[in-house]
């Protein structure tokens, strides 16, 4: 979804604007609660194993990371597995960066890209988004937050960003929360789901093209769903930065934007992968892009965990 996020949605405490919104949230819910009704009915098994990585909150979550890891994870198992996207064209970013691993199915239904990649000889499937679709019922479902945002004033959208309310962390058989150690949002997991032992991993990210921008002056833009956390990655390894730039979700850069970004002739011009390939190749001459991998913490339980799921 192209959206720039309102502030207000990570305000710790209900503002005036989220209160107002309020109403239109609870015919959201409503909605939302009709059509998962609905899509239920039609739910079914898949041939294959399918692992849907989702998240609650919208945006900025560190699916498509992830996705990769256990791309990565289940080739190590000696598996053939394949990436699923519904196909929305503002999401090409995302599926470019899919390509450069693995084979990605992008259908109007995520049903019909799971069919076609076991008819395709594929032995697995790993969902990128799509913990919302109840037409597909995964073997193994992953809920991503990050530590930074975690779950913002904790009111549905519109009034707030979560999709659905924090009860659907019930549906998760693992979450995975990005950033640092957050030991009263564990408890809320542990109060919702009644079990201190459910799986939860914490993950981080690392940059590794990172030496190209030492010693070098930056001027880093993003256009994600939470620009400030890319900003603060790049400062947390002590690169130089010397302005920054937040565009909405899935951006699109015009002519005029890199005149705006590129006022300062002097700074390196640095954004994340996923901008850098919406990018024209006239604009990707005047930039570079941030390489990052995802750093599980205990790892192999987590490899072990995916194991006994398939």
């Amino acid at each position: 979804m192209k959206f720039k996020k309102p502030e207000f949605w990570d305000y710790k405490t209900k503002s005036l604007a989220s209160i107002i919104l309020f109403p239109l949230s609870v015919i959201y819910k409503f909605i939302f609660w009709i059509l998962k009704i609905l899509t239920n009915v039609k739910n079914q098994n898949s041939t294959i194993p399918v692992i849907c990585v989702g998240n609650i909150y919208l945006g900025g979550t560190g699916k498509t990371p992830l996705v990769i890891e256990i791309y990565k994870i289940l080739k190590s198992f000696g598996k053939n597995p394949a990436f699923i996207k519904k196909n929305y064209n503002y999401l090409s970013d995302e599926i470019k960066m899919l390509e450069k691993t693995g084979k990605v199915y992008t259908n109007q239904k995520r049903s019909d890209g799971i069919l076609l990649s076991a008819s395709s000889n594929h032995d697995a499937a790993i969902l990128d988004d799509g913990f919302q679709d109840f037409s597909i019922k995964p073997n193994f479902s992953i809920l991503c937050f990050n530590s930074k945002q975690m779950i913002g004033n904790g009111l549905i959208i519109p009034a707030g960003p979560l999709r659905e309310s924090l009860k659907a962390i019930k549906r998760a058989d693992c979450i995975i929360i990005n950033g640092n150690k957050n030991l009263e949002f564990e408890n809320k997991i542990f109060e919702i789901t009644k079990n201190r032992n459910c799986n939860l991993f914490y993950s981080k990210y690392k940059i590794k093209n990172i030496e190209k921008f030492r010693n070098k002056k930056i001027t880093a833009f993003a256009g994600i769903g939470n620009p400030s956390n890319f900003f603060e990655l790049l400062k947390e390894s002590k690169i130089d930065i010397i302005k920054t730039f937040a565009f909405p979700d899935h951006h699109n850069y015009s002519k005029k934007d890199f005149e705006i970004i590129n006022k300062e002739k002097t700074t390196t011009l640095v954004t994340t992968e996923k901008d850098f390939y919406r990018m024209t190749d006239e604009q990707k001459k005047n930039c570079d892009y941030v390489e990052v991998e995802l750093e599980i913490e205990n790892k192999e339980e987590f490899k072990k965990l995916i194991k006994n799921y398939l």
